[in-house]
């Protein structure tokens, strides 16, 4: 299942951005990929960096999710409406959570293009991608078109991620540990669900097998 993949994914991926905090080397090396990238600025990545910085926060992911919700509402999938609602609001808490109480500083003022808010790690932009990539995979995953949604969704979670490195709004550790996160929670609420789902339908197929009898 799709799910356990990607939740071993994130399993290593947190492991090693968590790791990471306290390696210098890797400490290191996040300042290496952030001043690399602020050398290579172009006007053009700066637009599109600049744009998904404000399309991937919160309250424009809340907006998208609320109206996928509705859409999934009209075609009776409710079972899709729990899961995109507690993955989202879930997986930003464990990340709001974690900002709070690891408070890693920001990359220093000179790299940043784009006013941030709160701690470093993780990033929070980057659960939120992850989180919505990871619903799209699940949801869309036996689509007839299921290859392009997929790739939609690889696409957007990279680069979202990448864009925050690229505005010097977080290290590359943060955007890994974010993306970790998101994975992680939307595959075990898909698990959860499956599981509740899977409960719900025996206790009715035993109900009637009573009934019959």
């Amino acid at each position: 299942m799709p799910y356990i993949l990607l939740f071993v994914l994130g399993c290593i991926g947190f492991s090693i951005s968590y790791i990471g905090l306290n390696v210098p080397y890797i400490q290191q090396l996040d300042q290496t990929i952030l001043r690399l990238m602020s050398l290579h600025r172009t006007d053009f990545f700066d637009h599109i960096t600049i744009a998904l910085s404000y399309i991937g926060g919160l309250p424009v992911m809340l907006l998208l999710c609320g109206i996928w919700c509705l859409q999934q509402a009209y075609v009776k999938k409710y079972a899709n409406i729990v899961l995109i609602g507690v993955s989202l609001l879930g997986a930003s808490a464990v990340g709001w959570i974690l900002k709070y109480y690891i408070h890693r500083p920001r990359p220093e003022a000179v790299y940043q293009m784009v006013q941030t808010y709160g701690a470093s790690f993780p990033s929070a932009h980057s659960i939120y991608a992850a989180v919505l990539a990871g619903l799209i995979i699940f949801i869309f995953f036996r689509h007839r078109q299921a290859k392009f949604f997929i790739g939609f969704a690889c696409l957007w979670c990279l680069s979202m991620g990448i864009s925050r490195v690229y505005v010097g709004a977080h290290f590359a550790t943060d955007v890994l540990a974010g993306w970790s996160i998101g994975l992680l929670w939307v595959s075990l609420m898909r698990y959860l669900l499956s599981k509740y789902m899977l409960n719900m339908n025996k206790l009715f197929l035993d109900k009637n097998l009573n009934e019959v009898e």
